[in-house]
């Protein structure tokens, strides 16, 4: 049985389509943060910025607990900028870097802030950063976005 000539099969033509950067930026940096939330609600975060402060920590002394607000911030400028950058950037290679990257830098901030006499609260960013960049990565490569071209 012979195809016809415009014939696709479906799961070749996912590429074909046209891939955007602002609202499938929004939507990943938007459901990264919910997602953290969503994690921060049942005391998953908490948990881990425990497990990561036992690890990290050196001194017995208490240490000052970042505000909400300042954590919260970090989470969205992690999610939002780097689902707009990978979107941005061409090259699979170029995106993965980025995203391993911004991982680097969010996870550094833990030493830095017990250093700084803080509580090392980085699960929630790099939760966001982590679900953010992977998102991004998955629907660049299931589309044909203008800086690959």
């Amino acid at each position: 049985m012979k195809e016809p000539a415009n014939f696709k099969p479906f799961m070749s033509s996912f590429r074909e389509s046209e891939g955007h950067v602002l609202m499938p930026g929004l939507a990943i940096g938007s459901l990264a943060l919910v997602l953290a939330a969503g994690f921060g609600s049942v005391g998953i975060m908490d948990r881990a910025n425990d497990g990561i402060a036992g690890i990290i920590q050196v001194g017995g002394g208490v240490a000052k607990s970042l505000p909400l607000w300042a954590v919260w911030a970090a989470a969205a400028v992690g999610a939002f900028s780097l689902s707009f950058l990978i979107l941005s950037v061409p090259g699979t290679w170029r995106r993965v870097v980025l995203w391993i990257s911004a991982l680097v830098l969010v996870a550094g901030w833990g030493p830095v802030l017990v250093l700084a006499g803080r509580f090392p609260v980085v699960a929630v960013p790099l939760l966001a950063t982590f679900w953010a960049g992977l998102c991004a990565l998955v629907y660049a490569s299931r589309h044909r976005m203008a800086a690959d071209k």
